[in-house]
């Protein structure tokens, strides 16, 4: 089968290496522009980019392809039978939609159609879901709204924060899609259309969801710390300046219900949260604004909070 692999992040480099050693004829990869990073803002690769030149697999990087004709004229003469799409951060053109016999089809990090969107791996771990996985599906001119090929389950561990819980969905997604592809070469797969009215949507994080509402009780806002890894965390105030919350933990129940205020009992440093329901959240590491990240004891030791004092 003659494919057009289209990704860039850490995310894609797993199903792009399980091509290349399956024996599949990977005629080209797309990927976006190298762009600056660091403090230096050097310019870097992207990780598919490193993993295609390591491959010896020829490397294109397109600024822009809805009306791009060169980039059209290239793909029309390879002609390829798929185009595989992983996470590579551009929308699909309809031409390109329409080229190959087999489509274009794009792995999804959630069991669709939950967790449509740019971060699917994040917003199911802030939400508390105990189970995710990967579907593969034919891409539409829909935000994956696509027909589904294939779909496989993976429980989320307690402790997992979507940098921990990527990687794995990554390696079941590599394997996933050479199911797939094995499965239409077959012609033993049939593509089922998605319930759209079960569909729920994962959006690109921004900085504002980091900001903790302690009207949330405990577990909630532990679950958006460990999804919004490694950004944009989660942070409020204190004392007027800003308090990265860097490592916490869910510590059950209580009977008081004010929101933010904190709570030092036998040298642990907590903080109440929950509207309606009284929960306290244990402080483990914090950030103040401009110091590096401490523990609580240190905290404590250094800033000398009160019993009551808000937080927020």
């Amino acid at each position: 089968m003659k494919l057009v692999f289209c990704g860039t992040p850490q995310f894609a480099v797993p199903t792009l290496e399980r091509l290349a050693a399956t024996g599949f004829n990977v005629q080209l990869v797309v990927t976006q522009p190298d762009r600056p990073q660091g403090r230096g803002m050097e310019l870097a690769a992207p990780p598919v980019k490193q993993s295609a030149l390591k491959l010896g697999l020829p490397v294109i990087q397109p600024e822009k392809i809805k009306k791009n004709e060169e980039f059209q004229a290239q793909l029309r003469v390879l002609s390829p039978d798929a185009i595989i799409v992983v996470g590579y951060g551009r929308i699909i053109p309809p031409w390109m939609l329409e080229l190959p016999r087999y489509g274009n089809i794009n792995v999804h990090a959630s069991l669709l159609p939950k967790y449509r969107g740019a971060a699917p791996i994040q917003w199911a771990i802030a939400n508390g879901e105990k189970v995710t996985g990967v579907t593969t599906m034919q891409l539409n001119e829909g935000l994956d709204t696509g027909d589904i090929l294939l779909q496989t389950k993976m429980e989320i561990a307690d402790d997992d924060t979507s940098v921990t819980l990527a990687p794995k969905l990554a390696e079941l997604g590599a394997d996933l899609l050479i199911e797939t592809l094995h499965s239409l070469e077959q012609k033993t797969l049939v593509a089922k259309p998605q319930d759209d009215s079960q569909a729920t949507l994962a959006p690109i994080l921004k900085k504002e969801d980091g900001l903790v509402d302690f009207n949330r009780n405990a577990q909630e806002i532990h679950n958006r710390l460990r999804g919004f890894q490694p950004w944009p965390g989660a942070y409020t105030k204190f004392r007027g300046k800003g308090l990265k919350l860097a490592k916490i933990r869910s510590a059950g129940a209580t009977g008081k219900i004010e929101p933010g205020r904190i709570h030092i009992l036998e040298g642990h440093l907590y903080v109440l949260c929950g509207k309606e329901t009284g929960t306290m959240l244990e402080l483990l590491e914090v950030k103040p604004e401009g110091k590096k990240a401490m523990s609580a004891r240190e905290f404590m030791n250094g800033y000398h909070p009160t019993e009551g004092e808000r937080l927020g």
